[in-house]
């Protein structure tokens, strides 16, 4: 096996498992926020308040990350359509 392309093996499995750890942790603290400032619970005027807001910041995190691959010169895989 080749040790270059293990290690970046290595580096995209660790990154995707430290992503996965910190949108959970993401995911419990908006969910704690909601149920504290809403005070909704686990209802379901809760759980459709926690499924917008999630959906509304990941929009703008890739909308963000694209941008910034477009400024470096990088592809973006969201891309918008010109009017000619």
């Amino acid at each position: 096996m080749n040790p270059k392309t293990f290690l970046q093996t290595m580096i995209t499995l660790a990154s995707a498992s430290l992503g996965l750890v910190a949108a959970l942790a993401w995911n419990e603290a908006i969910k704690a926020s909601i149920k504290a400032v809403f005070h909704t619970g686990d209802n379901l005027a809760g759980l459709y308040t926690y499924a917008v807001l999630a959906t509304v910041i990941a929009v703008v995190v890739l909308v963000s990350l694209g941008r910034a691959a477009a400024r470096i010169g990088g592809e973006s895989i969201i891309s918008r359509e010109v009017d000619s």
